[in-house]
């Protein structure tokens, strides 16, 4: 068993809701509180600070951009948004009305990716703030988190459909049903040899799947966990928050898992991120932020 080192930062009231996690491009954290409409940033070893979006926006994914801003989605006001490292925020609606978008994620083409959960699309919004919109072969899919993998495509979770979809840059969709019955993908990153990793809400379960749709399930030791987020850390280990079981854990490229309790019960664990310092980064719904480190 590998012993990891938790601690806890206060970022946000207990409302709040930090949600989502990523490091911006000044070497800070930045993470969303769904609660409050705001966006967050901590250096680590300062003070947190906070920016206000929209108040009820429910902003909910951030990443970092390719011009040098942070990207998130604003699930309840249909926005994405857009905020410079000195807190300066932007918005822009896609051309599908209540499109509830949801993960976002950098491309290889210079554009930021995402998903829209209720009107089964994906979309593409350029750093300038125009968007073109791609729909699913599917209805009632729920896309849900997305991701830039290896192949040159965006991969994403089709949350209700229980199946794992591509699109390529030309728009192209290909999708991968799970074999899980029951399956509800939420998270999803990018592994190293092309594979990309996805937790499954619903059956506790990690999975990979290959460039070529070859999938492969490692269940977790607790099928109940409620698995809602992973990212890699710097030496190709998957980390993954565990929602309803309190935890963090780690998967091997080969399939090892760990898991670990954190320290303060009922803190409802979300988004997960490989941080600036080399520690994985959790957003916890109480307030804080989980500092986790071999």
């Amino acid at each position: 068993m590998t012993h990891v080192s938790i601690q806890e930062y206060g970022v946000a009231d207990r409302d709040a809701g930090p949600y989502a996690i990523t490091t911006g491009p000044d070497g800070a954290l930045w993470f969303t509180l769904v609660h409050s409409g705001r966006i967050g940033r901590l250096a680590p070893g300062h003070m947190p600070t906070t920016y206000p979006a929209d108040p009820g926006g429910q902003p909910t994914i951030i990443v970092p951009g390719p011009d040098g801003a942070l990207w998130f989605t604003e699930y309840r006001a249909h926005r994405i948004g857009r905020i410079t490292t000195d807190g300066e925020v932007t918005g822009f609606e896609p051309p599908t009305r209540q499109c509830g978008p949801f993960g976002i994620a950098a491309g290889p083409d210079g554009a930021l990716w995402f998903t829209e959960t209720v009107t089964d699309r994906i979309g593409r919004i350029t750093v300038d703030g125009e968007i073109t919109e791609f729909p699913l072969p599917v209805t009632g899919a729920f896309p849900s988190a997305i991701t830039a993998g290896g192949d040159g495509g965006m991969w994403f979770t089709m949350n209700q459909a229980g199946a794992i979809g591509r699109i390529g840059m030309d728009g192209q969709v290909s999708v991968h049903p799970l074999p899980s019955q029951g399956a509800a993908p939420v998270g999803i990153t990018s592994g190293r040899n092309g594979a990309v990793w996805f937790v499954d809400i619903a059956t506790g379960q990690i999975g990979r799947i290959t460039p070529d749709g070859v999938i492969s399930d490692f269940p977790l030791p607790d099928r109940a966990g409620r698995p809602h987020a992973i990212a890699a850390d710097g030496a190709g280990v998957l980390w993954f928050t565990e929602w309803a079981g309190n935890r963090v854990g780690s998967i091997t490229p080969d399939g090892v898992i760990a898991v670990h309790d954190l320290p303060t019960s009922g803190s409802e664990p979300h988004g997960i991120a490989l941080g600036p310092d080399g520690a994985l980064w959790a957003a916890l719904e109480i307030g804080t932020l989980a500092r986790v480190a071999p």
